[in-house]
C-alpha cells in the first residue's frame, strides 16, 4: 500500500510535538504507523512523499532515518520502504509512546506501560527504602504532602507535575541504573493519563494516602511496606483507568 494512495488523513488528535517540517512529517507519520492508518506492509514512496508534504528530499529522508531507528520501517530491495509490524517497534522510545497515546490504541499502552510500572516501581521503592540518602528521603515526604495539598485543591496541573516527580525520585533512589532509565515512559503514561482525562479530577483519598505512606515506608527504611503501597498505587491506576474508560464507553476522546 502506498501512502499517497491510501487516503490517510491527519488524525484530529495530532499534536506537533515538534516545530518546523521535520517535526511536522514525523508527527504525521508517527501517528499515522500506531494508529493503524497505515499498516504493516505499507510503502512509502519518497517522491510521493515529497509532494504531498511540500518537502525536499532530505526532509523526508531524515524523517525516515528516525522512523528507521524507532523499528517502524525498513527499506527492501525491490520493495522500497515497508511499515514494519509493532512487533519491531521500540515501544520504549518516549515519542513512540506519545503516538501511541494518541491514537485509538491508547488505552492498551496505558495498560502496558502500568503493567511494567507495576513489576518496576514496587521493587524500586524497596530498594530507595535501603539506599535512599536522609535529605531525599525527607524531601520525598514533603513531595507527598504537596502532592495532597494539590489533590484536595483539584489543581491538575500541579498534581501532575509533583506526581511525575514523586515517581522519578523513587526511580533514581531506588540506585539502579535501569530503573532510572525509565523514568520519561512513567512521566509520559502519567502525562496521557491527565490528557486524554483517564484520571478523576480529583484524585482518590486513598491514592493520595498511598503515596505518602510510600515517602513514609522509605524514609523509616521499610522495604516491605513501601513495596505494598506502591503495588497497591498501581492496582488503584488500574482501578481507575477501568472505571473511567466504562464511563465513556469505549470512545475516544479528541485531543484538546
Amino acid at each position: 500500500m502506498d501512502l499517497t494512495c491510501s487516503g490517510v488523513a491527519t488524525p484530529a488528535s495530532t499534536v506537533l510535538a515538534q516545530t518546523g517540517l521535520h517535526g511536522r512529517v514525523l508527527d504525521h507519520l508517527g501517528t499515522a504507523i500506531c494508529g493503524g492508518e497505515l499498516a504493516a506492509g505499507a510503502v512509502l514512496n519518497i517522491d510521493e512523499l515529497v509532494d504531498r508534504y511540500a518537502v525536499s528530499r532530505s526532509v523526508i529522508r531524515e524523517v525516515l532515518r528516525v522512523l528507521a531507528s524507532m523499528g517502524f520501517i525498513e527499506t527492501r530491495r525491490r520493495v522500497g520502504v515497508m511499515i514494519r509490524p509493532a512487533t519491531a517497534w521500540n515501544v520504549f522510545d518516549p515519542q513512540v509512546i506519545r503516538w501511541r497515546l494518541a491514537s485509538a490504541g491508547r488505552i492498551a499502552q496505558l495498560r502496558s506501560i502500568t503493567e511494567l510500572r507495576t513489576a518496576v516501581e514496587p521493587h524500586a521503592a524497596w530498594l530507595a527504602a535501603h539506599r535512599v540518602s536522609h535529605d531525599d528521603a525527607s524531601d520525598l515526604v514533603g513531595l507527598a504532602a504537596k502532592m495532597w495539598a494539590a489533590g484536595k485543591a483539584g489543581d491538575e496541573g500541579r498534581f501532575l507535575s509533583l506526581d511525575i516527580d514523586f515517581h522519578r525520585r523513587v526511580l533514581r533512589a531506588s540506585g539502579n541504573e535501569m530503573f532510572v532509565k525509565l523514568q520519561e515512559l512513567v512521566a509520559e503514561v502519567l502525562t496521557g493519563r491527565h490528557h486524554y482525562h483517564l484520571m478523576p479530577r480529583h484524585p482518590h483519598e486513598q491514592a493520595l494516602q498511598l503515596h505518602a505512606d510510600v515517602a513514609q515506608s522509605i524514609q523509616r527504611g521499610d522495604g516491605d511496606g513501601a513495596r505494598r503501597a506502591m503495588v497497591q498505587i498501581m492496582e488503584h491506576a488500574f482501578d481507575e483507568m477501568s472505571s473511567i474508560w466504562d464511563q465513556n464507553h469505549g470512545v475516544v476522546p479528541h485531543q484538546a
